[in-house]
């Protein structure tokens, strides 16, 4: 009774929400393929010679083919006060997976429109920038061969890291951010932000309770849960659904 029990939560809770929201982005109008997409700037950041100040942004962006069912992909911009350009960072499956520059800043990512995270400016950019390019440089998966779709390290991982490495930024990845939770060997400690406490199995098993990330249960990969801080539902393939997160200013203004 008790192992039926645990079955039906798990597809009540996991399974069935990414089914409707596998049927729901299969009905859409989208890419199947990369040569299909659109991966040009959005036009959502302005040249980086008319932005004076420092600037610290994090993208997320719906993922394509069969893996944007359930998975967005993450990544950094940064741009130092004075910089001649804006510079990407990037994790992806072939090659030397950390890519610098591989899109524009504010490119669509498989044709979808990017969303900002966090972002930093003027002296809380300053300050933060190094930080984040040494976490950059530490990244422990930055060798060919070390990227892996599923459960990680992948580009998720890669922007978790480093947001594990900045907690100022007071930021936590999607619960669609699939990787976000990777680890080597069993782990237990505070998250990223500092807020609360996460256990987890190998990213493929785990439990979250903080402030800012709210409570997560991570099965297999799959985030479900509740937001805290702005209340709302996290579910397999939808993200959140509730509060709206609060605004964030960015592009051209």
């Amino acid at each position: 009774m008790r192992l039926r029990t645990v079955l039906l939560a798990v597809l009540a809770i996991f399974l069935l929400p990414l089914a409707v929201h596998a049927a729901l982005y299969l009905s859409e109008d989208r890419p199947r393929r990369w040569s299909q997409a659109n991966w040009g700037s959005t036009g959502l950041l302005q040249p980086a010679q008319k932005v004076e100040e420092a600037r610290l942004i994090v993208f997320t962006a719906r993922t394509g083919a069969w893996k944007g069912i359930f998975a967005v992909h993450s990544w950094i911009v940064v741009k130092p006060a004075g910089a001649a350009q804006w510079t990407r960072y990037d994790v992806v499956g072939w090659g030397s997976p950390v890519r610098v520059n591989g899109w524009a800043p504010d490119a669509r990512w498989f044709g979808d429109n990017p969303k900002v995270l966090v972002e930093a400016r003027g002296d809380e950019a300053t300050a933060l920038i190094p930080k984040v390019q040494k976490a950059i440089a530490d990244y422990a998966y930055a060798n060919a061969g070390d990227y892996r779709v599923w459960p990680g390290p992948n580009s998720n991982t890669f922007v978790a890291t480093v947001l594990r490495a900045v907690p100022e930024l007071d930021a936590t990845l999607p619960p669609t951010a699939l990787g976000k939770d990777f680890h080597e060997r069993a782990t237990a400690g505070r998250t990223p932000s500092g807020t609360g406490f996460e256990a987890s199995l190998f990213g493929l098993l785990g439990v979250t309770v903080a402030w800012a990330e709210g409570i997560e249960f991570n099965f297999l990969g799959l985030v479900a849960g509740l937001d805290l801080r702005y209340p709302a539902l996290k579910l397999p393939g939808f993200g959140r659904i509730g509060f709206a997160l609060p605004a964030t200013a960015t592009a051209a203004d």
